[in-house]
Formats: C-alpha cells, sequence, structure tokens
C-alpha cells in the first residue's frame, strides 16, 4: 500500500481536486438536479480506471526493470542533477550498482535510482 501511495501520491492530489471543482461545479443552482450524483460519479470511475490502469503499467515496468537488473542486462535511468551530460545513466549490476527497496544504489553516485523511473535498454 505504501508503494501505491508513492508512486501515486501526485495523481490522488490532483484527482481530489478534479473532484472538487467537480463537487463544487455541479451544485450550483444552473445544473440540473441529477447533475451532482452523474457528473461526481462518472468523473470519480474515470479518474480510479485512470489512476488504477497508470499504478499498474508502473508496476508492471518496475518488475521488468528489477528482473533486467538481476539478470545483468542494462538499465537507463533519467538524470536530473548532472544536465550537462546525457540525461539518463546507464545501470549495469556488474558496475557496482546494487538494488534495496526499489533503489538503484551506487557508491560513485550521491542519491539512488528509483527503478518506477528506469526502463530497460
Amino acid at each position: 500500500m505504501k508503494e501505491f501511495f508513492i508512486l501515486e501520491g501526485m495523481y490522488l492530489i490532483f484527482a481530489a481536486i478534479i473532484l472538487l471543482i467537480t463537487a463544487f461545479v455541479t451544485t450550483r443552482e444552473f445544473m440540473s438536479k441529477n447533475a451532482f450524483k452523474v457528473g461526481f460519479s462518472l468523473v470519480f470511475i474515470i479518474l480510479v480506471l485512470a489512476i488504477g490502469a497508470h499504478y499498474l503499467v508502473t508496476k508492471k515496468r518496475m518488475e521488468s526493470v528489477i528482473e533486467a537488473f538481476n539478470n545483468n542486462k542494462p538499465i537507463l535511468c533519467e538524470n536530473r542533477i548532472y544536465t550537462k551530460g546525457a540525461n539518463y545513466i546507464e545501470i549495469l549490476k556488474s558496475r557496482d550498482w546494487s538494488l534495496k527497496d526499489n533503489n538503484f544504489y551506487s557508491p560513485y553516485y550521491n542519491r539512488p535510482f528509483f527503478a518506477a523511473r528506469c526502463i530497460v535498454k
């Protein structure tokens, strides 16, 4: 459950804001009497499906990245710190990289790289 909130936390905040806006608009006097029930339900269902689909796709990609790492295949992770060079970094188990709690660590980098932000090369 913790992983879900880590991966989808920002999207859940956006969804809450969208639902608040939907509730505000559908309760105005110029809207029909069923507008709140229909509109809020429809927007809620769409948001749940979108966030759920995003989570499943991200989780599946993370699993493929971790499996590839364990098989010593190259992994590409976005690199937001060093912008003068490449925008990604190549991670290989044979180059002193390790995996702990879905994060890639190396003695040569100050910060870890989260597996959800990586792809298999």
